[in-house]
């Protein structure tokens, strides 16, 4: 058990995460887990080179994120509420045959 999270109840997996300490934990896990393979990566591959396109491309899939779940949502198509990866995929199917 997580300090103040009851890991053992049971959760709906197809709904969001509203509990504020859960969230916290998962930024946290989601940055250990970044910092572990950037430090995994470094030791095998120690050539500054290689840290900056690894750099480059952490930033340019984080901007590509942004746009597919931010900039479309909020700027090009409000009505549309994206849950992942898959239903955008399907608004982009979605659009091209509506065209």
């Amino acid at each position: 058990m997580v300090k103040g999270i009851r890991l053992n109840m049971p959760m709906k997996i197809s709904g969001d995460i509203t509990n504020p300490k859960l969230l916290w934990f998962k930024a946290v896990l989601f940055l250990v887990i970044g910092a572990l393979c950037t430090l995994l990566l470094w030791h095998d591959l120690p050539r500054w080179r290689d840290a900056a396109f690894f750099a480059l491309a952490v930033w340019a899939f984080c901007r590509a994120y942004y746009f597919a779940f931010y900039v479309i949502q909020h700027y090009m198509d409000p009505g549309f509420k994206f849950s992942g990866l898959i239903s955008f995929g399907q608004y982009l199917m979605g659009r091209k045959k509506g065209k």
